[in-house]
C-alpha cells in the first residue's frame, strides 16, 4: 500500500526564504529517490512560516531508505536550525472509498 508522507515545518520569519532555496536545490533529487511517486511542497495562507511537505511513496521501506538516507541526514541537518518549532510529521495509508448500503 501506498505511504503518503506529510511533515509539518514551522520556521523562524526571518529564514523562510532559506528553507525554501534549500528545499528547491534538493527537490528534484528527493522526487527522484527510488520510490518517491510525488513530491509538493505546501505553504499556510493564513501563517506564511509554515510549510508542509507532501509526498507518496511506494511503501514504508522505501519512505525509511529516504529516511536513513545520508542525502535525508544532511538536508535535515541544514533545515532544523530553520525551525521556530519542532517539526510534526504523519506516514498516513489511504484507505479505500466505502459505497453506501442499499
Amino acid at each position: 500500500m501506498m505511504i503518503i508522507r506529510i511533515v509539518k515545518m514551522h520556521f523562524e520569519e526571518s529564514k523562510v526564504e532559506a528553507f525554501r532555496a534549500l528545499f528547491y536545490s534538493r527537490q528534484a533529487e528527493i522526487a527522484a529517490f527510488e520510490g518517491c511517486t510525488h513530491l509538493e511542497l505546501w505553504q499556510d495562507t493564513a501563517h506564511p512560516h509554515i510549510f508542509f511537505t507532501y509526498s507518496i511513496w511506494v511503501s514504508e521501506t522505501h519512505l525509511n531508505q529516504y529516511r536513513f538516507s545520508d542525502f535525508f541526514k544532511d538536508t535535515w541537518s541544514q533545515t532544523k536550525p530553520l525551525f521556530k518549532e519542532k517539526a510534526e510529521a504523519w506516514s498516513l495509508e489511504k484507505q479505500p472509498a466505502q459505497t453506501a448500503a442499499k
